[in-house]
């Protein structure tokens, strides 16, 4: 009752503050977008449902990373792993694994079933994001069960010569150093030139974590693991580069990404040796990718996509004498290692209007995963070939069908000799459009849940060469109202709901063989249900997105028994809320950003007075909110201020008594952030014409 009072309360409070504010621009309702499209189609004409994240609202955001910037969108929830200094994301009750990250329409590799790739993007560098929910395996091909999340990168622009420095420090909740150590700092410059259809960019950036309630260097094992929620220091330092050429019928370019990532670990001391075990993590990646698109003649269009990443994830543990301040590495096993990743794609399809009633579009596609490293076993690769074809009927004006089919061929695992889907769009009036779709998505088994093998003091994971593909049976359907369009004010509401099916989940389970080794099999069946409403607003100065979701996830204990009287599915909610007002007088702006998440209930087995039954526990519902200021000075400054997690959430409380991951600790609250932080940013901004 609470969720739905506060749900109407925001409406009503934007929609009451909106009867006194003043604006100039709606093109908000008519951003066009690119993923999974022939063409760039506007979001009305799109048959996919597609939400956007403009790069002005990034910029509002004082976003440092992508993670920040989803924090606060509908159906996105992060969790994060303090053991390794990672996070993951969730999309609509479905995990990271299961969701598709590209730039520019490359996919990210990860070394885990995290995606913490998602957050070695330089921010910089983003133009928007694209989210399309559902199956999106007919073009994307593996791993986009629930989706899939395309960052797009800024192109130089409209000026002959642009530079720009942006500088921002943070507070960590109450822990702060200017420009370096305790805080958050960030630096980047970047630039970009265009000229006579030529192109370039380039971009640096240097980001800095210090870290948050840190154990002192000399704590004891007892000091450091008395407090679960401890951050570690993170450093980033990302380069990228983009040569282009275009003219009217042709288009080429070429994009190379760089980073290094360190996260520093250190184990506390012992008291009888005074000795300590430090670690840390490195990652390398660049990632290459040559584009081109070439319009043959009115009718026919060809485009291409080459891209090659190399990924290397470095662990190096020593032990620490604070005697002597000496250092060794240490023997034990998995403590040093290196573990190497590259992944090569290519696709090209074609894009043939036969007439105004059918447009087809055929597609090739390579796909090449190679890995190697002392944890993996062997140094195997896995080529995947296939083929894709799509097209759009029109058989009325009103009616777009979109069929599609994806057939595929693996080098190594049981791959589903077709993937399906159908994407329709009606268009019921002039201001409502309903879009109906099926499809039918899967997730290849990855190089480390086949390979990856980790023997250590704690762990006993072997990898599993015989794992099939996950499938998936997707429907999704959405009413889209594009509202009232008057003069100043704009109002656009989507209602769309799904129902996701999974089959041959990987998961972990005990191996047959050796009841001691954990290992990777298709165990399960998985089920994902819910629904959402998204509105936007705009009148005059004042832009309002206010939506509500209602997920449900299986309960898979039902699996094992389905005897247990628990409901099939367990619910839970979410509001968001992201307000934005502009002064034009001043040249400024105030946006708050805001989302509450449900609490994530679940049920996990219990023996009581002798018998196995199950119960209910929850993950703790949280509100997070941001207040920003964006105020532009002179021609070429602007200035962010603002408070992140204004309501100091750091921790959720959890009943649970199990463990919910590798690295996670039983019975005790999770770490969800380290609180509230203060922000001041400055951005230069220079164009020649």
């Amino acid at each position: 009752m609470k969720i739905y009072l506060l749900f109407a309360l925001l409406l009503y409070g934007f929609c009451a503050f909106s009867q006194q504010l003043k604006s100039d621009t709606a093109k908000v309702l008519k951003e066009v977008v690119i993923t999974g499209q022939f063409g760039p189609q506007t979001l009305k004409n799109s048959v996919y449902n597609i939400r956007t994240i403009s790069a002005e609202r990034i910029k509002l955001r004082a976003a440092t990373n992508v993670q920040q910037v989803l924090n606060t969108e509908l159906g996105f929830r992060f969790s994060n792993d303090l053991t390794l200094g990672t996070s993951d994301v969730q999309l609509m009750g479905m995990t990271g694994r299961n969701i598709k990250i590209l730039l520019d329409g490359i996919p990210m590799v990860d070394r885990s079933d995290t995606r913490e790739s998602l957050n070695q993007i330089d921010i910089n560098t983003v133009d928007r994001i694209e989210i399309v929910e559902g199956p999106m395996s007919v073009v994307y091909g593996t791993d986009a069960l629930a989706g899939v999340i395309n960052i797009i990168t800024k192109n130089s622009g409209k000026s002959l010569l642009n530079i720009s420095v942006r500088l921002q420090e943070e507070t960590v909740s109450n822990e702060y150093n200017a420009f370096s150590g305790s805080g958050s700092h960030n630096q980047n410059i970047s630039g970009s030139w265009q000229n006579k259809g030529w192109s370039a960019l380039a971009g640096f950036t240097h980001n800095e974590f210090g870290g948050w309630n840190l154990a002192s260097k000399t704590a004891t094992s007892a000091e450091v693991d008395a407090d679960s929620n401890r951050w570690k220091p993170k450093e980033q330092w990302l380069g990228n580069t983009k040569i282009g050429y275009r003219n009217e019928n042709f288009n080429i370019w070429y994009r190379l990404d760089g980073l290094n990532e360190t996260i520093d670990s250190r184990g506390g001391m012992n008291p009888n040796n005074y000795k300590a075990k430090f670690q840390t993590y490195t990652t390398n990646r660049y990632t290459q990718q040559l584009q081109s698109e070439w319009q043959l003649f009115q009718n026919l269009q060809l485009t291409a996509i080459a891209g090659f990443t190399n990924l290397e994830r470095a662990t190096k543990s020593v032990i620490h004498d604070f005697t002597n301040g000496s250092e060794e590495l240490t023997a034990a096993a998995g403590e040093q290692d290196v573990a190497k990743f590259n992944f090569s794609i290519f696709r090209a399809t074609a894009i043939y209007k036969i007439n105004d009633l059918l447009t087809l579009q055929p597609g090739l596609e390579f796909n090449r995963d190679a890995a190697s490293g002392a944890r993996i076993n062997g140094s195997p690769a896995i080529n995947d070939y296939a083929f894709f074809i799509s097209g759009e009927f029109k058989p009325t004006e009103g009616i777009n069908i979109r069929p599609g089919f994806r057939f595929i061929k693996n080098s190594i695992y049981d791959a589903p000799p077709v993937i399906p889907s159908l994407n329709t769009k009606f268009t019921l009036t002039k201001t409502l459009d309903f879009r109906l779709a099926y499809a039918r998505g899967f997730r290849a088994p990855a190089l480390r849940e086949l390979y990856y093998d980790f023997f250590d003091a704690s762990h006993s994971i072997m990898g599993n060469p015989n794992l099939k593909a996950e499938e998936s049976n997707s429907f999704n359907g959405s009413f889209g109202w594009s509202g009232v369009q008057i003069n100043d004010f704009q109002f656009r509401s989507t209602l769309a709901g799904f129902y996701n099916l999974f089959k041959n989940r990987i998961d972990y389970g005990i191996d047959a063989t050796n009841p001691t080794v954990t290992t990777l099999i298709n165990i399960s069946k998985f089920k994902t249900t819910g629904g959402t409403l998204d509105n936007t607003l705009l009148y005059k100065n004042f832009q309002a997105n206010v939506g509500f979701s209602y997920i449900g996830r299986y309960n898979e204990l039902l699996e094992s028994n389905a005897s247990f009287e628990i409901p099939e599915f367990v619910w839970s909610a979410e509001v968001s809320s992201n307000l934005t007002y502009n002064f034009p007088k001043i040249n400024g702006s105030i946006s708050l950003f805001y989302k509450y998440s449900g609490s994530r209930p679940s049920y996990q087995l219990i023996v009581l007075n002798g018998f196995q039954t199950a119960t209910l526990v929850k993950i703790g519902g949280f509100n997070l909110a941001d207040l920003m200021l964006n105020k532009n000075i002179y021609k070429y400054l602007t200035i962010n201020a603002g408070i992140k997690n204004l309501l100091n959430v750091t921790q959720l409380s959890n009943t649970s008594t199990a463990s919910g991951g590798a690295h996670s600790t039983d019975g005790t609250s999770v770490p969800n952030s380290y609180g509230r932080s203060y922000i001041l940013g400055l951005i230069f901004n220079w164009n020649k014409n």
